[in-house]
C-alpha cells in the first residue's frame, strides 16, 4: 500500500494495525517513496536449560504423593 505523508500522519494508528497484520506500507512525499513501514520480526526466545539452577530449589516433599482429598479435587 502507498500513502501520502500527510494522510499517513493522520492515520498512523490504522496503518500500524495493518503493518502488524503483515502488510507493508510505503509512505510518499510529493509522490515519491520516502519511507516504508514493515512488520518487525523478532527472533524466537531461546530457553537455556538450567538457567535457574541456583535460583530455584524444589524440596524433596514435592515428589510425595498428594493427599487423597487433593487427588479427589483434581479428579
Amino acid at each position: 500500500m502507498r500513502i501520502a505523508l500527510t494522510k499517513a500522519a493522520a492515520e498512523l494508528d490504522r496503518l500500524v494495525d495493518r503493518v502488524a497484520a503483515g502488510e507493508e506500507v510505503v509512505i510518499t512525499k510529493r509522490g515519491r517513496p520516502v519511507a516504508a513501514l514493515v512488520p518487525v520480526t523478532l527472533p524466537p526466545v531461546r530457553r537455556v536449560f538450567g538457567a535457574l539452577r541456583r535460583e530455584v530449589t524444589v524440596p524433596a516433599s514435592f515428589f510425595d504423593p498428594l493427599p487423597e482429598d487433593e487427588l479427589t479435587a483434581w479428579g
